[in-house]
């Protein structure tokens, strides 16, 4: 199989890497660069997990070519806090109790700061349609809504 250079800015750092073409980037994120906060929860394109900001807009990263996010600025869960403390959206799910075992929570995270980024005050209705394409099979997602509408709320401030 022939090898492929893929390179791009992930979590502000410049990156450059060789991968076998077929590639996916939730692989070249996990299995290369060890960024395993980005989960695999399916392979379909299901659950959400996988979800990561290519030039800022949420992608499953489980279907997407790490050849297609070449030039790319891409942001995992990892990139998020900045100087020790949490981005504002992950200390809303932490203040909300917005998790249980946690697997779902990256891309949970990812797709509300997509949402927010799209809508500044997103309603209790908009936020539940814009999570359609997230699964938790924890805890129902009452939490999870609070703490997107308190995170929108905080990254206005």
């Amino acid at each position: 199989m022939s090898s492929i250079s893929v390179a791009m800015t992930v979590n502000g750092t410049r990156v450059s890497e060789s991968v076998p073409a077929r590639t996916l980037l939730v692989q070249l994120l996990r299995e290369q660069l060890g960024l395993t906060g980005t989960h695999v929860g399916c392979d379909t394109s299901q659950c959400g997990a996988c979800n990561v900001l290519v030039n800022g807009r949420a992608v499953k990263s489980c279907t997407m070519l790490a050849a297609q996010a070449d030039g790319a600025e891409v942001l995992t869960i990892e990139g998020l806090e900045s100087d020790g403390q949490l981005h504002p959206m992950q200390a809303a799910f932490k203040e909300h109790h917005a998790l249980q075992c946690g697997f779902c929570t990256p891309g949970m995270v990812i797709t509300a700061i997509d949402l927010v980024a799209n809508d500044a005050n997103p309603g209790e209705a908009t936020i539940r349609k814009y999570l359609e394409g997230n699964f938790c099979r924890c805890t129902g997602y009452h939490n999870i809504v609070k703490a997107i509408a308190a995170g929108a709320e905080a990254m206005r401030s």
